[in-house]
């Protein structure tokens, strides 16, 4: 990535227009704002509360499973408890949680003075909390809520009651949301950018979320599609899903899937972004590779659409099929496996720090290495037919995904925040808190691995007597993985106080790009003089 330098009459300019910005006070100026750093902080708010709600839901999962038999909850409300987890964490938490970086930070990285579409952008986040409340509320309706996994798989799906409906609602709106929000980051990069500031010369992490931004775009509106034919079969007499009326279940899984692949590169290519902007800083050298990770980001979202069934390998497919997906699959290991290998050549020699933000970009990388290879061992037919729906499934998505993402998100809070609240972050506590994620993670999640391999089926509430130590052991990681976001909470609150050293407008030694050239925190209104970016 290039180095930018800001021209300091721009700067000073901006700040002086901060002092007589007209905006609404109290909480009108939330439910108003058109302000992409309000928007932004909104979006990360909201993420973090669902992943409390979705957290909350988790350890009632771990609690039933910390011993076998059924202490705590009813056989349907733990298939309830682990479908709302799902949908929750993917929908409510993570992709929320990506948006709001996107806010806060594309524009502050490419010069824009704000979002190209900025009422859009409002009403892209005020669509969520509907949708949220709609999915809590399912568990509260007649029937209870969507028990099928969050995968919605009919034929359960046609059968659930009322709270389906609610679920159908909710990801429709959601959906919405996503495909605004995507036409906005979109429009904003392409055309909002500073002078001089060319594609190639763009920060990774808004090079990550354009080509997100695109695979929001394709594959939500086939989400959207796939339920709606559900709604259709369970309310209009349809029968896409229903072998009885001559449809097939299968289908769903092809639609679905089509949709559920990709996403999983929608919720990680935010976070390789995150990561790439964060090792260069604390290594204290430019990215290795800029354009070959750039390269390498875009290869992985193209085959990211054409292996969505190795979901599917059990459900009867011909070997030619089976084939085909599972060398696809290993294919995204190259390009996933340059990007790994460039992270560590930006590190080789340079002078590191391990500061909290470098550390959870380390544990990134350590975590998302070993899901990336168990996801390897997945590809292989053989293997998936015998591990398929195991907890081994279980740890292998959450190395990708909580690890994966969760902590570059928390690693980019961290490196951040001194921008966006203007106090430098409690050091020890960041570090305790990366030190016990780490460690309660690896204690939940690991020996899942160990408990797949013995054959414990995912989703139920009640095992046999062999898998009980790994169960206890998981249990108690995730309570501690839990409790632990408390002290991430704690920290975060004490910026937001003011309780801290108050950060200079470049706090990291070795930060480059454009948003370290504007005081911290960041003016109400930047870069209405665009920068000059050579």
């Amino acid at each position: 990535m290039s180095s930018i330098s800001h021209d300091p009459v721009a700067h000073g300019h901006d700040h002086g227009h901060d002092e007589h910005a007209h905006r609404p006070g109290g909480i009108m100026r939330w439910i108003t704002t058109t302000n992409h750093k309000d928007i932004g902080t909104l979006y990360l708010w909201f993420s973090f509360t669902m992943f409390i709600v979705g957290g909350l839901m988790a350890l009632t999962i771990r609690a039933e499973l910390f011993q076998p038999g059924l202490q705590i909850v009813h056989p349907e409300f733990f298939n309830q408890m682990t479908s709302l987890h799902g949908l929750i964490m993917v929908f409510g938490a993570i992709m929320p949680a990506a948006v709001g970086f996107a806010n806060w930070m594309i524009p502050l990285q490419i010069g824009a003075p704000d979002m190209a579409f900025a009422r859009m952008n409002n009403w892209s986040f005020w669509l969520l909390p509907p949708a949220a409340i709609m999915l809590v509320a399912s568990l509260f309706v007649p029937g209870g809520s969507v028990a099928a996994g969050w995968t919605m798989y009919p034929p359960l799906t046609i059968q659930n009651g009322m709270g389906m409906d609610f679920t159908i609602f909710a990801i429709h709106i959601m959906g919405a949301s996503s495909i605004m929000g995507s036409i906005n980051i979109i429009t904003t990069i392409l055309n909002l950018r500073a002078p001089g500031m060319t594609l190639m010369k763009m920060p990774l992490f808004c090079w990550t979320w354009l080509i997100t931004a695109y695979l929001l775009i394709a594959v939500m509106p086939v989400l959207a599609g796939a339920v709606t034919m559900l709604l259709t079969d369970r309310h209009f007499g349809t029968s896409f899903f229903n072998a009885a009326g001559g449809g097939d279940p299968v289908l769903f899984q092809h639609i679905f899937w089509f949709f559920g692949h990709p996403e999983v590169y929608i919720i990680i290519m935010p976070a390789f972004g995150l990561v790439s902007e964060i090792i260069p800083v604390y290594s204290r050298k430019p990215l290795f590779g800029y354009a070959s990770m750039v390269y390498a980001v875009a290869g992985i979202a193209i085959l990211s659409f054409i292996v969505w069934a190795h979901h599917m390998f059990t459900v009867g497919m011909p070997t030619a099929g089976q084939l085909f997906y599972m060398y696809a699959t290993m294919l995204i290991a190259v390009p996933t496996g340059v990007k790994v290998f460039n992270w560590l050549a930006t590190m080789w020699r340079g002078s590191i720090t391990f500061e909290t933000p470098m550390l959870f970009a380390l544990g990134f990388l350590f975590m998302f290495t070993i899901g990336g290879f168990t996801g390897l061992v997945l590809a292989i037919v053989p293997v998936d037919i015998q591990l398929h729906d195991t907890y081994y499934v279980v740890a292998h998505f959450h190395y990708v995904m909580v690890a994966g993402s969760l902590f570059a998100f928390f690693g980019a809070v961290y490196h951040w925040i001194p921008k966006w609240t203007g106090t430098m972050y409690d050091e020890k506590l960041g570090r305790w808190h990366f030190w016990l994620s780490l460690v309660f993670f690896n204690v939940a999640f690991f020996p899942m691995h160990f408990a797949g391999l013995a054959g414990m089926p995912r989703r139920i509430p009640d095992y046999a007597t062999q898998f009980t130590d790994w169960n206890m052991l998981s249990s108690i990681g995730a309570f501690g993985f839990g409790l632990s976001q408390l002290v991430f909470l704690y920290a975060v609150l004490k910026c937001i106080r003011g309780d801290g050293a108050k950060a200079p407008a470049k706090p990291w030694e070795g930060a480059t790009t454009l948003e370290w050239t504007v005081p911290s925190p960041a003016p109400y209104h930047t870069f209405e003089t665009p920068p000059v970016v050579k």
